[in-house]
């Protein structure tokens, strides 16, 4: 069974830093495409970061500068490094993993990141 776990969200101040992880299992499959959404109270899930097998990123214009994301392919892992963060990225963040030969993509349960003085 397909399984992502993400950690590393919590509460943080204005120009703060945290760094979530997801690692996924249960898969014999080569890795396509890994990416983070996030959605707060009242909004619609939005794309935050994306990273292909090959190492192509995109970005939200929202984030673009102050987060990066990598991947262990090793581990099946990958990481958003959030710096500067600001209250309006206050959300539930969601991994989502796409295997080659695999015909949906997989999400994980979120991570709350709080951004508040």
């Amino acid at each position: 069974q397909v399984q992502l776990v993400e950690s590393g969200g919590g509460l943080v101040q204005p120009g703060g830093s945290l760094r979530l992880s997801c690692a996924a299992s249960g898969s014999i499959f080569r890795i396509k495409t890994m990416g983070w959404y996030r959605q707060a109270p009242g909004k619609q899930r939005e794309f935050v970061a994306a990273i292909t097998s090959g190492g192509s990123t995109n970005y939200a214009d929202s984030v673009e500068g102050r987060f990066t994301i990598s991947r262990d392919n090793a581990k099946n892992t990958v990481y958003l490094q959030m710096n500067s963060l600001q209250p309006e990225d206050t959300a539930v963040y969601l991994c989502n993993v796409e295997w080659y030969l695999r015909p949906q993509s997989y999400w994980g349960q979120g991570t709350q990141v709080t951004v508040s003085s």
